[in-house]
């Protein structure tokens, strides 16, 4: 069952207890020392577009790491629920840490290597992948096959060659796959007041629907 009664409240109090979509890197727990380790907010805006979601949406992300997808993809998906998954159960806590504090109670967190951890979990309407390394052809395999009619894959990866492989796993499993390149710069302050741009690496986006 689902409780609807106050989906259409619109009074001050209850718009002060919105959280406003879109968060910021910083908000987030962070792996240390290799803190940069996170989906940033350019690149997690264009994934969460190519997902799909709807409101509600059963959302695997796979490679969770701080979660930042995760609760972002559970804001959106407001009737629907996401598995927050990732292998590093020494960072375990930093990842339900964010999930604690951003997800609403509509993520759990799955600690285990996908593929295989991920035959008890509901068939998904979008995945996101944002970790495999070299298990990502086996990860786009179990996903394929359980992903449900009309669903989505989104696959980030900071290596084009692993770009290729899985825009080519796709094709041969009969979607259309599509690629993506994000290249973001952020303005910095000098000393002096004036600005410049300072780079991130591309990441390249691989996105398919069956």
């Amino acid at each position: 069952m689902v409780r609807t009664e106050n989906i259409h409240d619109t009074t001050p109090a209850s718009i002060d207890k919105i959280r406003p979509f879109g968060l910021s890197d910083d908000a987030f727990d962070q792996r240390r020392p290799v803190r940069g380790q996170i989906t940033k907010s350019e690149a997690r805006a264009v994934s969460l577009y190519n997902l799909g979601l709807r409101p509600d949406s059963i959302v695997w992300d796979i490679g969770a790491g701080t979660g930042s997808v995760a609760v972002e993809a559970a804001y959106i998906a407001c009737m629907g629920h996401v598995y927050a998954i990732d292998r590093d159960a020494e960072s375990a806590h930093l990842l339900q840490a964010n999930v604690d504090r951003f997800g609403e109670g509509r993520v759990s967190v799955v600690i285990g290597s996908a593929p295989a951890v991920l035959s008890d979990l509901p068939d998904p309407d979008s995945v996101f992948i944002g970790g495999g390394g070299a298990n990502i052809l086996s990860i786009l395999a179990a996903v394929t096959r359980r992903l449900r009619p009309g669903g989505r894959v989104v696959a980030n990866f900071a290596v084009m060659e692993r770009a290729n492989s899985a825009y080519r796993a796709l094709r041969e499993t009969g979607f259309s796959p599509e690629l993506t390149m994000v290249a973001a710069s952020r303005g910095r302050e000098l000393p002096d007041g004036t600005l410049r741009l300072e780079a991130y690496n591309p990441v390249f986006i691989v996105w398919g629907q069956r």
